[in-house]
């Protein structure tokens, strides 16, 4: 735990100078974010149904900047692509500035893992700005993955603009009375010819047509920068986070390196060989689930996101490891992590979900890490 590296620049920089230089749009965006938000925090969302997840994500969305999920966990998910979690989900990031980060851990063949991103029930990739690979299988699934986002990517360039329009056709002959003219650039497609008598039309008995309405609908398709999640769930759902802009469209892939479980067989060799693949991908992977910095290289960006992170109870000292959960899993304090390990985002799960007040809990997780961060950068 916290290997004796050499010292990146990484560390001592602040979340804003790195966003500047970061590889990856996802990554320029988080880190603008932190600063924005101060906050490096991540919440594990272990919840055990889609509607917890939801009413969690709207809680506690204004402490956090990364939503861990585990959508395979949940009961009553909507698969439906437009309106349901996933883009409930969506709605909620915009609103509350955060990035959904879906714990996958895929770790199959590079044939496989893409399958599993694209397709099946979930379509993870249409409302998860994040996953994650264990690199187990070897470094193939991390480029199988890649080549999925940039196909996936180039095919919602476009959004398709669709234009309504109701209103009654104005007839091609009005009474005198009236003194109207017909005008043909009225916007009513087809009005001669659908249009039944108009409003001041007479049949041949002397009474007046009745009054049609049409409806004409028309589709473009325009060229975005930053393309939307598919639909607009309601009307709080125009919010943005203000200060930012909605995040890019592109994907980011986190790299398993580390576990924070006892006995893991992630060892050194592993770490390592996951360092070369990121860097051989850097234009997809944003960084790594990790215990610790694993910058080296003068160009590495990476971020570093880390598990097993807990409080004592306030008031108590905040130094060194906390106890274990019984089932394996380590915890250590922000102080720790972000200050000695040097990890960017802490990953908080129970800690907060089990707590009284979550959102009070989640606020002083984001406050310790904070400060955490600020003495590691000397501000």
């Amino acid at each position: 735990m916290c290997a004796d590296r050499p010292k990146h620049p990484t560390l001592k920089a602040t979340f804003a100078e790195r966003a500047k230089g970061a590889s990856h749009p996802l990554s320029n965006y988080l880190l603008r974010l932190m600063e924005l938000k101060q906050s490096n925090l991540c919440l594990s969302a272990d919840v055990t149904s889609a509607r917890e997840l939801l009413h969690l994500a709207d809680k506690v969305g204004p402490s956090i900047v990364v939503l861990k999920t585990h959508y395979d966990i949940l009961t009553g998910w909507d698969y439906h692509p437009q309106t349901g979690t996933g883009a409930k989900l969506g709605s909620l990031a915009r609103k509350h500035g955060f990035l959904i980060f879906e714990d996958r851990k895929f770790g199959d063949i590079g044939h496989t893992v893409q399958m599993q991103y694209t397709g099946g029930t979930a379509r993870i990739i249409d409302w998860a700005h994040i996953v994650n690979v264990n690199m187990v299988p070897g470094k193939a699934a991390v480029q199988a993955l890649a080549e999925a986002a940039a196909k996936w990517r180039s095919r919602v360039n476009y959004e398709v603009k669709t234009s309504v329009s109701v209103g009654t056709p104005v007839s091609d002959v009005f009474d005198e009375e009236n003194g109207a003219e017909n005008d043909e650039g009225n916007g009513h497609l087809g009005t001669r010819e659908m249009a039944a008598p108009g409003p001041y039309q007479r049949d041949n008995d002397g009474r007046k047509g009745s009054i049609v309405s049409i409806t004409t609908v028309t589709q473009s398709f325009e060229p975005v920068d930053s393309p939307r999640f598919g639909s607009r769930i309601d009307e709080g759902d125009e919010l943005v986070l203000a200060g930012i802009e909605e995040p890019p469209y592109e994907r980011g892939l986190l790299i398993l390196a580390q576990m924070s479980s006892t006995g893991n067989f992630m060892n050194e060799e592993y770490t390592q060989a996951c360092v070369k693949a990121a860097r051989e991908h850097n234009d997809f992977v944003m960084g790594f689930v990790s215990q610790e910095s694993l910058n080296s290289s003068p160009t590495d960006t990476f971020l570093h996101m880390t598990p097993g992170c807990q409080l004592p109870p306030d008031g108590e000292e905040e130094n060194g490891a906390v106890v274990g959960d019984g089932l394996g899993q380590n915890y250590n304090t922000p102080a720790k992590l972000v200050g000695l390990c040097g990890t960017d985002i802490i990953i908080v799960g129970r800690g907060i979900i089990k707590a009284g007040d979550p959102q009070a809990e989640a606020k002083r997780y984001r406050d310790r890490a904070w400060t955490a961060y600020q003495k590691r950068t000397s501000q």
